[in-house]
């Protein structure tokens, strides 16, 4: 109930400070990507239920999946992700907790590591941290969906697992720190 609570409080102060930036934000991406600005994808949350994630679009042609200068500026300072804020405030979301991925992978886990679905996703966490450059590391395989498998996945897995174990506000409070000291 306390980090429902520290969500709701965190994203709307959040929203109100970032109000006025994000809009301006959400217009050039209109711009930018000739769209309505905002994209929505299915992700999967908390007891591996299925919900629609908020990004700021980055792509300006989908067909050839074509990520526009702008795109590629919001992706690497996330802002492309505030949008998300909406997510925290409907429950759908927390502030900290594990990223939320696209069905065919949390909601595939087994055993142990499904403990991680009982928590709610999150905007940040250590294993985004440790992976805020994944797309260039992603770049850098031959073979990115093997080494995202095999390498990647499994390491947000066993962190995302540690932080089940381990979580409480004060930890919340410091991952959002290194968050904050990451973006900026």
């Amino acid at each position: 109930m306390i980090k429902r609570i520290f969500d709701i409080v965190f994203s709307l102060v959040l929203m109100v400070l970032l109000g006025v930036p994000l809009s301006i934000f959400w217009i050039f991406a209109c711009v930018d990507t000739r769209s309505k600005g905002i994209f929505i994808q299915d992700r999967v949350g908390q007891y591996g239920k299925v919900f629609k994630i908020f990004k700021l679009r980055s792509i300006r042609d989908p067909e050839k999946n074509r990520i526009s200068f702008y795109g590629k500026f919001i992706r690497k300072t996330k802002i492309d992700e505030l949008p998300q804020l909406l997510n925290v405030l409907k429950g759908d979301m927390s502030v900290v907790g594990p990223r939320p991925d696209i069905p065919g992978y949390y909601d595939l886990l087994e055993g142990e590591a499904r403990k991680i679905l009982e928590l709610k996703p999150g905007l940040t966490c250590e294993a985004s941290l440790k992976y805020a450059n994944e797309e260039y590391i992603l770049a850098q395989q031959e073979d990115p969906l093997h080494y995202n498998d095999t390498v990647l996945f499994p390491d947000k897995i066993k962190m995302n697992l540690a932080y089940y174990y381990e979580h409480n506000l004060f930890k919340d409070i410091m991952i959002i720190v290194k968050t904050i000291k990451k973006v900026i």
